[in-house]
């Protein structure tokens, strides 16, 4: 009993020896994380977003062309059949299928239309022919009829009265039979050349659009119109199209051949960065799928009216960014990171931006490892550290963050105060104006 006592008392001193020593080791790394120098150096002003490789040209891979002047009904046409993005295609190689069923019953129809409409017009010759056969041979008839009036009237002559004018009469009805003939001939002549002028047009018509059918058909098995590489289209929420996806003819691109040679990084800026970023400006970019690769570019575009993203309420701006040079591992669709270089400072001196603390007057200051409550005049900044105009001198350590009895420390720097009481002011203003 007496020994399982003095082993017990031996691990409980052994433990609580360790836990000083843990104790005393993380205090001292604590003390050590407590404190920063001030650096002197090159200082850069950035701002950094998150963005996607494009081509900054491409050929696009485009369905067929509802032309003005075609007969057709414009609709929207579902992508049936379509290759893995990242195919490496020739001109002329197959690229997607489009759904042909509206359209193919919609010729269907057609086809049928122009059958019957050519079957009409055979029919309405062939009743021509007869119809206007029989009238010719009346109004020939009924000119003979004229004729032996005619020859009875003038063998009258020597009759008595009542029979030459019984023959008169007899010639002028022969004669008026045949004005009514003549004149029923031609107007049916007239209708019969309208209704063949009419039929004759619906089947030009017909016949146009069952071309216009078969050449917009045609353009349903598409194929690419040069060498690359088959990157999916894009559209203006986001998604890209894919099998299921539409197209319509106000935007007939099914899928992009992007020139690889020259790429562009697009990116959101959010509208209060925005104002910060030029054309020109230095962009370093990295790649995520390579790491150890970095690439220089510049801004190229800045857009002037903001768009909202999906699933966001924030309102940001499109920036794009040209990547200097080519590289064969460049591809569409890549995440970037880009670095917008806003602003350098050849020798600024600069600290952690939690160095920084301010009282109730709002009046900046640091605290310095020798003891001192530091008043500084701030300049600009970054994501990290602050510029220091005047206040602190390289190689001065400071606080990271509020020492333990801060009241102890000596405050210093006391002349900078107006400076900063009247920096206030001007800002005031401005924001006033």
């Amino acid at each position: 009993m007496k020994k399982t006592f003095i082993i017990t008392g031996i691990i409980v001193a052994a433990t609580f020896a360790l836990l000083f020593i843990f104790n005393k080791l993380t205090s001292k790394t604590d003390t050590s994380d407590l404190f920063t120098k001030v650096n002197k150096g090159e200082f850069e002003i950035a701002v950094t977003e998150a963005g996607e490789l494009i081509a900054e040209k491409s050929v696009d891979i485009k369905g067929p062309e509802f032309a003005q002047g075609r007969d057709i009904r414009a609709t929207n046409i579902r992508i049936q059949d379509l290759i893995p993005e990242g195919t490496m295609v020739k001109e002329g190689d197959f690229v997607a299928t489009l759904d042909r069923t509206e359209l193919a019953n919609t010729l269907k129809d057609e086809q049928e239309r122009l059958v019957t409409f050519m079957t009409r017009l055979e029919v309405k010759l062939l009743d021509t022919a007869v119809v206007m056969n029989d009238l010719r041979d009346e109004i020939k008839n009924q000119k003979f009829i004229v004729e032996e009036a005619a020859m009875t009237f003038r063998n009258s002559k020597y009759e008595p009265p009542t029979t030459i004018r019984q023959a008169e009469i007899e010639l002028d009805k022969a004669h008026r039979v045949l004005e009514q003939r003549e004149r029923s001939y031609t107007r049916r002549l007239a209708q019969n050349r309208t209704d063949i002028y009419n039929q004759n047009y619906f089947i030009s018509r017909v016949t146009r659009r069952v071309n216009d059918l078969e050449e917009v058909l045609s353009g349903f098995t598409v194929t690419a119109p040069a060498s690359g590489m088959v990157i999916y289209k894009r559209e203006r929420r986001g998604n890209k199209r894919k099998i299921g996806s539409t197209i319509n003819p106000m935007d007939r691109v099914v899928a992009t051949l992007p020139d690889l040679s020259s790429m562009i990084s697009k990116t959101y800026v959010n509208e209060i960065d925005v104002s910060k970023i030029k054309p020109g400006q230095k962009v370093n970019i990295t790649i995520d799928a390579f790491p150890e690769k970095a690439f220089n570019g510049f801004v190229s575009y800045v857009a002037n009216i903001g768009e909202k993203l999906p699933n966001t309420n924030d309102k940001v701006f499109e920036v794009q960014i040209k990547i200097e040079g080519s590289d064969p591992f460049l591809r569409p669709s890549m995440t970037t990171g880009n670095k917008i270089v806003i602003k350098t400072f050849d020798a600024a001196v600069y600290i952690p931006i939690e160095c920084v603390q301010a009282g109730v007057d709002s009046i900046p200051f640091v605290f310095t490892k020798d003891g001192t409550k530091q008043v500084v005049l701030l300049g600009e900044s970054n994501e990290k550290n602050i510029i220091i105009e005047k206040g602190l001198e390289p190689g001065t350590m400071l606080y990271l963050n509020n020492p333990e009895k801060p009241e102890k420390f000596k405050l210093a720097g006391e002349d900078l105060i107006p400076v900063l009481k009247k920096r206030e002011k001007v800002k005031k203003a401005e924001v006033v104006l």
